[in-house]
């Protein structure tokens, strides 16, 4: 099949969905001999656009995973899009857990909007709650997949005559999808933290570095410690804050984190699918 662009579509609120997708774009673009284009929705401004796509393209779309799946509130929005066609390879990345129904979720919601799913992968980076977790991930061996994954993509775009009639199959429950991943304390109850939100130090020079890179737009730019809007726990603010000020101090917030840090040490690898 011919294409005429290829796209990286992505969230990414500490920047690794975006190195994997971009990579995987960049590559194919290389070996297709076609533009790259790119959509990053990670900022709410972005989210205001209608992003819509034709059957010329090919689109490498990444979010991702929180709780085992897409991120909730980016479900309207992606409701919105429209695949016009396209050609589309959902991507998710995971924190070294595990990617559970995320992917598929994904997939689903591309294949509603109209894409035409013909690969599909999950990578690892690094735990958005941690600097221990899957720490530098994508690292360089993670790229270099990303490199391969993307070669057999455009050998298989290369060989396809159409498209056929079912979507990608990738690993995962299909809907009714599983809960959201739930923490728990030793005694197995549920730790809630979704009203969690991080706190500022004195270190914070009001830089709003946080107020501009926020996903849900949550800080308040009159007062950075101040964060009245919703908080997804993507910790944007806390890993790219130069002077370290924004930190987590919820006691449900730190015992999951250092669970998840001493659960999780093994190297999870990169799963794909055609």
């Amino acid at each position: 099949m011919k294409f005429k662009n290829v796209w990286s579509v992505f969230f990414s609120g500490t920047g690794t969905t975006e190195k994997i997708v971009k990579t995987i774009a960049g590559e194919i673009s290389a070996g297709l001999g076609i533009p790259e284009k790119t959509f990053d929705f990670s900022l709410p401004e972005a989210r205001k656009d209608v992003l819509s796509f034709c059957k010329d393209d090919l689109v490498i779309f990444g979010t991702p995973v929180i709780a085992g799946r897409v991120p909730n509130l980016l479900l309207k929005y992606l409701e919105t899009i429209s695949g016009g066609g396209a050609a589309a390879v959902p991507v998710v990345l995971y924190g070294n857990r595990n990617f559970d129904d995320a992917l598929i979720e994904l997939r689903d919601i591309l294949e509603k909007d109209g894409f035409h799913t013909v690969a599909a992968a999950a990578f690892i980076g690094e735990h958005s709650f941690s600097e221990i977790l899957a720490k530098g991930r994508p690292d360089e061996a993670d790229l270099n997949l990303a490199k391969e994954f993307a070669a057999k993509i455009t050998e298989k775009v290369n060989a396809m005559q159409s498209y056929g009639d079912k979507p990608v199959e990738v690993d995962g429950v299909p809907s009714p999808y599983r809960g959201y991943y739930q923490p728990r304390d030793r005694q197995g109850n549920h730790i809630d933290i979704r009203k969690v939100k991080p706190v500022t130090g004195p270190e914070c020079d009001n830089c709003m570095v946080c107020v501009k890179i926020c996903p849900m737009g949550s800080v308040d730019p009159e007062n950075v410690k101040e964060i009245p809007g919703i908080c997804i726990k993507c910790c944007a603010c806390i890993k790219r804050c130069h002077k370290k000020a924004k930190y987590y101090d919820d006691a449900g917030y730190l015992f999951h984190k250092q669970e998840l840090e001493e659960m999780y040490t093994r190297r999870a690898e990169p799963k794909w699918f055609f």
